[in-house]
């Protein structure tokens, strides 16, 4: 084994020139506390292996300390990278909300930093739902075989704000639990992300032993008002002991309702009688949350996003030719729901042709909560340009309760081309004589007899030199030459515009291809197919009439299909489905598309020719 790891740690050296850039990253645990809860800070550094994470982190009112770190290997494509994982301990000693500042790694010489965060302290459990509900239901739990409780660290949010909750569920190792269904959260007026499982430890509580697993996830409210997170629901099969019936013996569950469960000759000696397994459900305390509606005076590209996050920009090349592509990547990185992170907009497109972006998504936490999503857009010049446009995103800072927009850092570049020089003067091919100078003639005295009639030279001088040393030779063969130039830089031109309508058409051709396999999928939530499944039509249908897709309604795309009746029906349902799961936030993230929704949508679009 140490063979094998020292041949993996000198094939991840070997590897680390091809492997992509150093990146750091910075996350907290819970970015809501109170005072005495500890808190975990996590620091990762990717694609290096000497990093100098900070030794110390001192700020007044929080008490943090180093406890360890750890490191991952991941190969793809045959390249290594590696990860190291900082790990500090937070604990508050006051009340009140803490920023964490930035802080430099030093990597190879470099200097990279990590973002800024905040926590959020409470004074005591009881102003901050923080507490752990758990505290409050275990007197009344203590007795019992299982528990359940939902951790919501906050009670309030605004509209769309990501909150992140942890499930835990407890069972007294002598019953030896299955889990039949993974817990689920049951209410109304949110979203919640996909479950994952955190961990698994034994704990004691007031006296009594519980395996407990922890479950993290994320929920979302899509309106305001006041509402009640959960209960949690979840099923598990247990081990009873088996008694023989008779009208005095009790159910076997009634043990989950004992004052003193352990008492019983079943637990104080498992092995002494034979016993079965029974099914349970097991039920939390709800929670209540209030949300507020976002402020009205939102940018206009504004798209949702909530959360902190930064923005950083690069274009390449930075040299080229009018009508050329440019590729400019921008990378949001923070803390929020990035499912309503756009790309950035152009705050000046004037000059410029845009394609539709790509993006993708890496996240840093188990639920999604926090990442970077890198968006590619390629831009064409359509003039002279000397630095690229301002791209500008926009999101809502919880903390601050206010929209924030950023802006990228402007970008130098050097587009050349546009309008032609204008052709000058006559060209005269090298090595040819110059035109011969015709000199003034001379007056000269006739003579008084009839000889100067024969003698006498005429006034004009005749040239007997080669026809192209002739200025007005040149003169003619000038027009035909500017024509020339002419002609070839309108073809050059058009072959310019026709290069960037078939890259624009092939952009979407590609499009439509990725859209159509992701609809083959059967992990895509109904928010995110039905999304899908709106775009290809409009994509299509832009194909068909040569028109951009962000402009093309339910109207435009049946009309374009020759819909009718039966079809023209399917295709407003299936927009309507879209914009009712884009916008109203009425469904719940664990739902699932069923096949039959699927094939339908699927034997519509596939027919639109």
């Amino acid at each position: 084994m140490a063979v094998l790891l020292g041949a993996l740690i000198a094939f991840a050296e070997d590897n680390r020139a091809f492997a992509e850039p150093p990146s750091v990253t910075a996350v907290l645990s819970n970015s809501e506390a109170v005072v005495g809860q500890m808190v975990e800070l996590q620091i990762k550094v990717t694609g290096a292996g000497n990093a100098q994470p900070p030794e110390h982190i001192s700020i007044d009112g929080l008490e943090i300390h180093a406890t360890g770190t750890s490191r991952q290997f991941e190969m793809r494509n045959f390249t290594t990278t590696s990860s190291v994982t900082y790990n500090y301990a937070i604990l508050p000693l006051k009340a009140g909300q803490f920023a964490i500042p930035s802080q430099t790694i030093l990597v190879g010489g470099k200097s990279l930093r990590t973002p800024e965060l905040t926590l959020n302290v409470a004074d005591s459990p009881g102003r901050s739902s923080a507490s752990r509900p758990a505290q409050n239901a275990r007197p009344g739990n203590a007795s019992k075989l299982v528990f359940a409780e939902l951790i919501v660290p906050k009670k309030t949010a605004f509209v769309g704000e990501i909150v992140p909750v942890q499930i835990r569920l407890g069972f007294d190792p002598r019953t030896h639990p299955r889990l039949i269904d993974l817990p689920e959260i049951t209410g109304q007026g949110f979203t919640a992300h996909k479950l994952q499982q955190s961990g698994e430890n034994r704990e004691t509580i007031s006296g009594r032993t519980y395996d407990v697993v922890t479950f993290k996830t994320a929920i979302a409210a899509a309106r305001a008002g006041n509402f009640e997170i959960g209960p949690v629901k979840a099923k598990a099969q247990v081990l009873t002991p088996r008694r023989p019936s008779s009208p005095r013996s009790r159910s076997p569950f009634d043990l989950f309702n004992l004052d003193d469960p352990f008492s019983d000759p079943f637990f104080s000696d498992p092995f002494g009688e034979v016993g079965e397994r029974r099914e349970i459900e097991i039920n939390s305390e709800p929670v209540a949350f209030d949300v507020k509606p976002l402020p009205q005076n939102a940018p206009a590209n504004f798209s949702g996003a909530i959360g902190n996050f930064t923005m950083t920009t690069d274009a390449k090349p930075k040299s080229v030719q009018v009508g050329d592509p440019i590729t400019v990547t921008t990378t949001i990185s923070g803390r929020g729901n990035f499912d309503r992170v756009n790309a950035p907009g152009i705050e000046d497109e004037h000059g410029w042709h845009k394609y539709p972006p790509s993006s993708k998504f890496k996240q840093d936490d188990d639920v999604g909560i926090s990442g970077t999503r890198t968006f590619e857009t390629v831009l064409s010049p359509n003039e002279k340009k000397q630095s690229m446009p301002v791209m500008a995103f926009s999101y809502f800072d919880p903390v601050k309760e206010q929209y924030v927009t950023l802006r990228s850092d402007p970008i130098a570049i050097n587009v050349q081309g546009g309008a032609l020089a204008d052709a000058g003067a006559a060209v005269v091919p090298p090595g040819s004589p110059p035109p011969a100078a015709v000199a003034a003639p001379t007056p000269v005295q006739k003579p008084q007899d009839i000889l100067y009639q024969l003698t006498e030279r005429s006034t004009v001088a005749q040239s007997f030199g080669p026809l192209y040393a002739r200025r007005l030779f040149w003169t003619v063969q000038l027009v035909p030459l500017l024509a020339l130039i002419g002609f070839a830089g309108w073809k050059i031109r058009q072959a310019r515009i026709n290069n960037r309508e078939a890259r624009r058409i092939a952009a979407l051709q590609h499009e439509a291809v990725e859209l159509m396999r992701k609809l083959h999928r059967s992990d895509a939530s109904p928010r995110e197919y039905y999304a899908e499944a709106s775009r290809v039509v409009r994509v299509k249908a832009a194909l068909a009439r040569n028109v951009d897709p962000n402009t093309v309604d339910l109207e435009t795309a049946a009309d374009t299909f020759g819909l009718n009746g039966d079809s023209r029906e399917r295709l407003r349902r299936l927009f309507e489905q879209s914009d009712e799961l884009q916008y109203s936030g009425t469904h719940n993230g664990s739902e699932k598309i069923s096949p039959e929704s699927r094939r339908d949508v699927l034997e519509l679009i596939e027919h639109l020719k």
